[in-house]
């Protein structure tokens, strides 16, 4: 049984929030099943994720997910509904896990995770948005596999290696960041020569 002091606690909680981005209902339900079978003791804060009814509530929504997120479009549709979910359940449970600390810590904790969420969602939804354009379903259902496969293994990981976990998703978050911006000059750059080309063909 795995149990966590303040410090193992801040580093699970980076890489539950970054999980918590790409699947949030996967991520509760893991840690709550996890918790349940004594295979770690979370943080008291942390301890509605243990709730049956939390368990059963997430592994119902995942099982809606699961099926609209193989779908090209909807997936679309599904993954930007969820920016609303993922982002605030993220926040929550950075609050929750920051409650030893003091209000002004807590504060820029649930800030951190849920920014942490927002990068995993984002860069779902940027490969997402990617692979959607393909005809076939293949490259959808294989990157909606492996997201809840990553999610679920994060979690799992960050459980018994915090910190290696919590490094882990900060390199990933800053390769996000990279990618983000170099995506947004690169629209730039065709939204600057579109014009020149008009011109030029007037």
């Amino acid at each position: 049984m795995v149990s966590f002091g303040v410090s193992d606690a801040v580093a699970l909680i980076v890489a539950v929030c970054f999980a918590a981005g790409l699947n949030v209902y996967a991520t509760v339900a893991t840690l709550g099943l996890l918790s349940r079978a004594g295979w770690l003791v979370l943080p008291a804060p942390l301890g509605l994720v243990e709730n049956w009814w939390v368990i059963g509530i997430c592994l119902g929504l995942w099982a809606v997910e699961f099926i609209a997120d193989k779908i090209p479009v909807v997936d679309l549709i599904w993954n930007g509904l969820a920016t609303f979910v993922r982002v605030p359940a993220a926040g929550l449970l950075a609050y929750a896990a920051a409650s030893p600390l003091s209000p002004l810590e807590q504060l820029a904790a649930t800030a951190a995770g849920a920014a942490i969420a927002f990068a995993a969602h984002s860069g779902k939804v940027a490969m997402r948005a990617s692979v959607t354009a393909s005809p076939e379903p293949f490259s959808n259902i294989a990157l909606s596999l492996a997201e809840d496969a990553a999610a679920i293994g994060l979690t799992w990981f960050a459980t018994q290696h915090p910190w290696i976990a919590a490094t882990i998703v900060l390199v990933l978050v800053a390769v996000i960041v990279l990618l983000v911006r170099t995506i947004i000059r690169l629209v730039r750059r065709v939204a600057r020569a579109r014009p020149i080309k008009q011109a030029g063909s007037a």
